[in-house]
């Protein structure tokens, strides 16, 4: 997929590589590097010369790297599921308990995102990704495409984004998202999925306005908020992923 990246003040053309999968039965026959090239000859010929990816091993010269740090919504199932151990010395009822999340959100005038929505959250997003050395630059189109659901027959929301918008001067102060992605429960007779959350794109206005410390507390707020959310919007959601490279706390 073409993207602008940033890398300091220096705006790239690239292409993201999402996904690179190869049929188990073909594994072991160097057709990987065959993909690679391939895929490779079609950004030359659209002039793009660099591209971004991401793996689960280290790689030559990697750019950054990150942890993934789970935060169990559901954790009674993701242990049925054998995706959570039961840690010694707890019991399944204080897991369930340790792992209890409010019923309400705490952060006033927060809302799902609407079209309207697309100007403010592309500045504040643009503000934010500012203090990065490395970081997409997003069109409003993109901000739309990515983060506004609009309802149509047989189609599945994926992303889920939320504003505050300030009730005075109705500029959006602060946005949090999260994206929905399921996996396949093998060999299990009681669930046959397994849904997970993964934090996406949020700024906060507070940032610039409050220093380090009120950030900090605003955004522990707004990503407690988010697994609150993660959790109704599904009937039986399991766990959410949070990249640590996009916490800033």
């Amino acid at each position: 997929m073409p993207t602008e990246l940033r890398v300091r003040k220096q705006k790239l053309a690239v292409t993201e590589i999402n996904f690179l999968c190869i049929h188990k039965k073909l594994r072991s026959k160097r057709l990987a590097p065959v993909l690679i090239k391939e895929i490779t000859r079609r950004c030359y010929l659209l002039g793009i010369y660099q591209a971004i990816y991401t793996g689960g091993v280290v790689l030559p010269k990697p750019v950054a790297s990150c942890r993934y740090y789970h935060r169990a919504l559901n954790w009674m199932k993701l242990y049925e599921a054998g995706f959570s151990p039961l840690p010694n010395g707890m019991t399944k009822t204080r897991m369930v308990t340790k792992n209890h999340l409010p019923a309400h959100t705490a952060t006033p005038n927060l809302r799902p995102m609407e079209l309207k929505d697309v100007p403010g959250v592309h500045a504040l997003l643009s503000k934010q990704l500012k203090r990065f050395d490395l970081a997409q630059e997003m069109t409003k189109e993109e901000i739309e495409h990515w983060m506004v659901h609009t309802d149509e027959p047989n189609v599945n929301q994926v992303v889920w984004a939320y504003v505050v918008e300030d009730p005075s001067s109705h500029n959006i102060t602060d946005i949090v998202s999260f994206y929905l992605l399921e996996s396949t429960v093998i060999d299990n007779p009681k669930h046959s999925a397994v849904k997970a959350a993964y934090l996406y794109y949020y700024a906060s206005e507070t940032v610039f306005e409050g220093g380090e410390k009120a950030y900090q507390t605003r955004l522990r707020t707004l990503i407690n908020d988010a697994l609150i959310l993660a959790k109704q919007v599904s009937p039986s959601p399991t766990h959410t992923c949070i990249l640590s490279t996009l916490i800033d706390y």
